[in-house]
């Protein structure tokens, strides 16, 4: 592994804790779907600047199945495919798709019709160990899934060894500078336990108390990390640009309300058990209400990565010897 890469391994994290994550979350996560269903918007607007017809299509980390209509419609042709390790997410897509649902009420006839005839086939696994032959589509999506992932640097190896040649990745994840905002409040929390250790008068049971090593934020990975994983697995053209969206909250409980629903840290659920949990879920609230803007309210800020990129023609096998195709043969001994 690269060293560039070293810091997208998160080593306290593995797809099981993952799975368990958003296996709790699966019920309430409607409730935050904005944030990727605005992110699939933007992805559809980068889409219509791509010239592709696929007919066979896999949504990695498909979740509850909110794009499946949409991609479905635009390519009307295709297959849809879904994976996701959580398997209570999946158990949502059939609602979400049932004749009775609003959802598809909305849809057009012709995709309301494929819908109720042919369910998307459903997978429950690890879009980094993906259970499918080589070469099985023609286009991978996935919508703020990537960040999940453990070993971001493995996924885009995969990704490469199912697609056919020529086709198309397209992914939306999380930058750095997310939720920088809950980065600062619970720094700051952290300065505030560790200078209290530091007052012989201090009256500890007073004093929020510091968090486990494994409460805080996940580390997202750069886009120029991205970037060069994607070469380095295969692929060739990508395009990576960045973009941020700030979501504003009346109160610093519902800021924190969403972000459990997101899953973004995941690795606090215990935090909240208990007194000390209380008390350190107050000291975090105290925290991001000193960072309360002018206008009253307070923000969250996302860093939005897109990325595409497609399947280059294999140049060279597993054991590292060149492949020359036989037209490139002919054309060097016709140039000799």
């Amino acid at each position: 592994m690269s060293s560039s890469y070293t810091d997208s391994v998160r080593p306290d994290a593995d797809i099981r804790r993952i799975t368990r994550i958003f296996d709790r979350r699966a019920a309430s996560f409607g409730d935050v779907a904005f944030l990727p269903r605005e992110v699939a918007q933007r992805m559809r607007e980068r889409l219509d600047y791509i010239k592709v017809a696929p007919t066979t299509v896999l949504d990695a980390g498909c979740g509850r199945g909110d794009d499946f209509a949409s991609l479905a419609e635009r390519f009307a042709q295709s297959t849809v495919f879904g994976i996701d390790a959580s398997g209570r997410m999946l158990s949502h897509v059939a609602s979400l798709i049932a004749p009775a649902s609003g959802l598809q009420r909305l849809l057009p006839g012709a995709i309301r019709d494929r819908f109720t005839a042919r369910r998307p086939p459903l997978v429950q696994g690890d879009f980094g160990a993906l259970p499918f032959a080589p070469a099985a589509f023609d286009l991978i999506w996935s919508n703020l899934a990537l960040h999940w992932h453990p070993r971001p640097h493995e996924v885009f190896p995969e990704w490469n060894r199912v697609l056919k040649t020529g086709g198309l990745l397209m992914f939306s994840t999380l930058g750095p500078d997310s939720l920088k905002e809950l980065r600062a409040a619970l720094a700051e929390i952290g300065s505030d336990n560790r200078a209290a250790a530091g007052q012989v008068a201090a009256r500890p049971v007073l004093n929020p108390p510091p968090g486990p090593p494994d409460r805080g934020v996940i580390a997202f990975t750069d886009m120029h990390d991205f970037g060069d994983m994607l070469v380095n697995s295969g692929f060739e053209v990508p395009v990576m640009d960045v973009e941020r969206l700030t979501v504003t909250y009346p109160s610093a409980e519902k800021l924190l309300a969403d972000v459990r629903r997101w899953g973004a840290y995941p690795f606090a659920d215990r935090a909240f058990e208990g007194l000390a949990g209380k008390r350190w879920r107050a000291a975090l609230c105290t925290a991001l209400e000193r960072a309360r803007r002018s206008d009253g309210t307070l923000a969250l800020t996302f860093e939005l990565v897109y990325g595409h990129a497609w399947k280059a023609v294999q140049t060279m096998t597993p054991e590292g010897h060149a492949i020359v195709r036989a037209d490139q043969i002919g054309g060097r001994r016709g140039r000799a």
